[in-house]
């Protein structure tokens, strides 16, 4: 390791001299271009991966030079993976970067890619409100290109957090659009009852009773399978105990549901907002009594 670390040393050095010297503009930038290529990849074996990030971050300096957007683009890319090992906020600035050369030579798909994994970075250190703007970003690229899977990806997860953050309106139209769009697709349309059942939760969140039950009807008419399943009766059943306000029936439906297909920890947390609204409701109810 110490070997390539004074490989890279040496070939940044001499990078350095080829910029701050003579010679024809062209030549001289691709010249360090290549060196501080080969340095950034022996600071890479090295496992340095500070001085990997800030080297690739020098080769996209001269690409930019060269008017190579392309391979600038690239180039912080490659610091960005560097950085990823070591700062998440040096990593987010250079995949911004790189998503700006990407839109400004049309190359739409790559920067909805990396709009992506800016998003799980910001997700990666619960940065919702930010993992939000980025996830909705690359959701847009994508579907832009057609990419439909990827961007329903994307839109499923700025659903998940919008419900977190409580924004349950949000989070049911995109359930709703996903699960429409899912239904004119053979691969997808197992899918279907999931996202119904997401966005009947987030109904559930809001705590109105009689939207719920106008969404169960609208879910059956998009859907007529819908009433046939499991997610369409916890929906129903729980609707049900909210109505009669009892907090134990609501527990043993959801108990009986989780035994069978075990409710992921999203589910868990919103179902358990619900229950408690619920028994806020019983208790005012005890004490007017």
């Amino acid at each position: 390791m110490g070997d390539q670390m004074a490989r890279g040393e040496e070939f940044e050095k001499k990078a350095e001299k080829k910029l701050s010297g003579w010679g024809l503009f062209g030549s001289k930038f691709e010249d360090a271009a290549d060196l501080f290529d080969k340095a950034a990849n022996s600071f890479k074996l090295a496992k340095s991966w500070d001085k990997a990030g800030s080297t690739y971050v020098k080769l996209a300096n001269c690409h930019l030079k060269l008017d190579s957007k392309h391979e600038a683009a690239q180039a912080y890319v490659d610091a960005a993976h560097c950085y990823k090992k070591t700062s998440t906020n040096e990593a987010i600035s250079c995949l911004v970067q790189a998503v700006e050369l990407f839109c400004d030579i049309g190359r739409i798909s790559m920067a909805a890619r990396y709009y992506k994994e800016i998003a799980e970075l910001y997700e990666s250190e619960a940065n919702i409100e930010k993992a939000i703007y980025f996830y909705e970003k690359a959701a847009d690229f994508f579907q832009g290109e057609e990419v439909t899977t990827s961007a329903n990806q994307c839109k499923q997860k700025v659903a998940q957090f919008a419900a977190q953050l409580e924004q349950y309106q949000k989070a049911i139209e995109i359930y709703e659009e996903i699960a429409r769009h899912s239904l004119g697709v053979n691969l997808l349309k197992y899918g279907v009852k999931g996202h119904l059942l997401n966005a009947g939760i987030c109904h559930l969140c809001k705590g109105d009773v009689v939207a719920v039950t106008n969404a169960l009807e609208r879910y059956q008419d998009l859907d007529p399978t819908f009433s046939g399943t499991r997610e369409y009766r916890l929906l129903a059943d729980i609707a049900a105990a909210i109505d009669e306000e009892d907090v134990a029936k609501f527990t043993d439906v959801v108990k009986e549901f989780d035994s069978m297909t075990p409710l992921d920890s999203w589910k868990t947390t919103l179902l358990l907002r619900v229950k408690e609204k619920l028994k806020a409701k019983e208790l005012e109810e005890d004490d007017l009594t």
